[in-house]
């Protein structure tokens, strides 16, 4: 948490109040200065509330504007703890108490709320190993009991395993649908709008193989794999129930060079997947140049149709790029765009899937939601 406000210009540190656990101080100290964050901690003290105390005074001197006291993780059934985390509120005087559920324990996670909502006031909630959506579904049912929203998900081990929690980006992605609203947060995190020229291809509806690669070389550099892909319709399902993150990501690469292969004329054409249809040839020329199987050049150019036609969509709607110094702003979608929208991703989800939503309309109805509340 700290690291993605960080991230956000915040001016944020860590202050290790859990005695408890052996070694958790050396785990915090180790991700924070991984994170380059302000920590602070003792080896000799063993009073958590002292701690907490003494480092919240001395990162408030220095002007900190986000202070995390770290505690120590406790069961139902350990009194001590619980009366050990009231001492620490009373002490520090938090503006916000965050409950941290370990999700893989899914319904049991129930109690658990409920015992730490009854110590202190729960002003939100923040759930981890949240990478399997169906063990999660427990978890989120469970956390009700203590009337606090989820603000975070962590989905994994890494400090960028960690995302906003969006309930309907949730559901879309647990029904295949890919979670364009946080792609286009990453997306506007490595600095897509200045790319000028590609913004001005993408507000005329045009996409090309070429942005398709440089869009593959920033989804290297955005963050985890599995979560990026996992926000894409067309590219999540697909890729990831292959097999594990590195062999998605060697799949990406071998797509990469596939288009090394491709001519000028190739990259740069607006509609690349009629070119080489028209021209089958050039399928058998990419394929003996890149060292591939022709069926793995059709299988690149299906993929870049899907994509392509959902970027186009996206990139046409009026006023999107309006955002705060040029950033892609979601806010900006009518609802008539995003029904158009809407239908274009419901040719790419699996029928059943649509089906279990109520058909068209049912996907319809959630989409008109998200743009009233101004998101996608």
């Amino acid at each position: 948490m700290a690291y993605y406000y960080q991230r956000k210009g915040w001016k944020t540190c860590l202050i290790c109040a859990d005695t408890f656990r052996a070694g958790a101080f050396d785990q915090l100290k180790q991700n924070a200065t991984k994170a380059r964050i302000p920590f602070y901690g003792s080896y000799s003290e063993i009073d958590p509330v002292k701690i907490a105390a003494e480092g919240v005074e001395k990162f408030s001197k220095e002007g900190f504007e986000i202070i995390i006291v770290d505690t120590s993780g406790r069961h139902k059934q350990e009194a001590s703890l619980f009366e050990e985390m009231l001492q620490v509120s009373n002490a520090v005087q938090p503006d916000n108490v965050v409950f941290v559920m370990d999700a893989s324990i899914g319904q049991a996670c129930e109690a658990q709320a409920r015992a730490f909502s009854q110590t202190v006031d729960v002003a939100s909630v923040i759930i981890t190993k949240l990478d399997s959506h169906a063990k999660g579904g427990g978890a989120l049912s469970a956390v009700a009991v203590t009337k606090s929203p989820v603000i975070f998900i962590g989905t994994g081990e890494h400090i960028d395993d960690f995302e906003v929690f969006k309930p309907k980006s949730f559901v879309q992605k647990l029904l295949g649908m890919g979670d364009i609203a946080g792609l286009v947060d990453m997306v506007n995190d490595i600095g897509i709008q200045d790319n000028k020229e590609l913004v001005g291809r993408l507000k005329q509806g045009q996409f090309t193989l070429r942005d398709m690669y440089e869009q593959f070389q920033n989804i290297m550099k955005m963050g985890p794999f599995s979560q990026i892909m996992s926000m894409i319709p067309g590219f999540g399902p697909e890729f990831m129930t292959k097999g594990n993150e590195q062999e998605s990501v060697n799949r990406l690469k071998r797509m990469m060079t596939v288009m090394d292969s491709m001519s000028d004329k190739e990259l740069d054409h607006p509609k690349a997947s009629e070119l080489f249809t028209k021209e089958p040839n050039r399928v058998a020329r990419v394929a003996r140049g890149s060292g591939s199987h022709q069926q793995e050049v059709r299988d690149l150019l299906a993929q870049y149709k899907k994509f392509s036609d959902v970027v186009k969509k996206i990139g046409s709607i009026k006023g999107l790029f309006n955002g705060k110094n040029g950033d892609i702003n979601p806010k900006n979608m009518n609802p008539a765009k995003m029904m158009q929208l809407n239908q274009q991703m419901a040719k790419m989800m699996d029928p059943r899937v649509l089906q279990q939503m109520g058909g068209m309309g049912g996907l319809q109805n959630m989409m008109q939601q998200m743009a009233r509340a101004g998101k996608m």
